[in-house]
């Protein structure tokens, strides 16, 4: 009767250890909500100091459009440059207060941007649907894919940095090259 107490304990400290595993926030992610809502459409493992680009192809002047953003160790999102190749509507034409506003490789740039985002919302080009993701990997390979791959055209998202549990991790659709 001793040994069955013992095995009973045992498994019950097995299944509570994986549960806690399973459902206790560890991994860290980019995480993609269709809209408003609390639906995760993909996630894309980040942590805190990696950096990712959304490049996008402006509708109008149909030229890229870069914008550089860092994961801070509060898990906020921080908007740190943009570079573009045409003024146009919506394209900044200086650098605020504490910025820099430079001309390199035919690019207009603007650096050292200190935008601080704990979510944002993005949407898929519509129009012109030439909306890419671009991130480097703990390889230090940079990887880039299309957001059509993942996304309908004209989608819009609420993109923000979350932990999320091993089952939410597992479960969900993981954007990959």
């Amino acid at each position: 009767m001793l040994k069955f107490k013992k095995s009973f304990f045992v498994i019950i400290a097995i299944i509570l250890f994986s549960l806690i595993i399973l459902f206790l926030p560890m991994k860290t992610s980019l995480t993609f909500y269709y809209k408003n809502s609390n639906q995760i459409e993909a996630i894309l493992p980040l942590q805190a100091g990696d950096t990712f680009e959304i490049i996008f192809t402006h509708s109008i002047h149909l030229t890229d459009v870069i914008e550089r953003y860092v994961i801070q160790d509060d898990l906020t999102i921080r908007q740190d440059e943009i570079v573009y190749e045409e003024f146009g509507i919506g394209m900044p034409a200086n650098a605020e207060e504490d910025e820099t506003f430079v001309y390199e490789d035919g690019k207009y740039k603007i650096k050292d941007l200190n935008n601080v985002f704990s979510e944002m919302k993005i949407r898929n080009g519509k129009t012109v649907s030439e909306h890419r993701l671009l991130w480097e990997e703990t390889d230090n390979k940079t990887k880039m894919v299309r957001m059509n791959e993942y996304f309908n055209p004209g989608d819009w998202f609420t993109v923000k940095m979350e932990r999320l549990t091993m089952w939410q991790y597992w479960r969900e659709v993981k954007i990959h090259e």
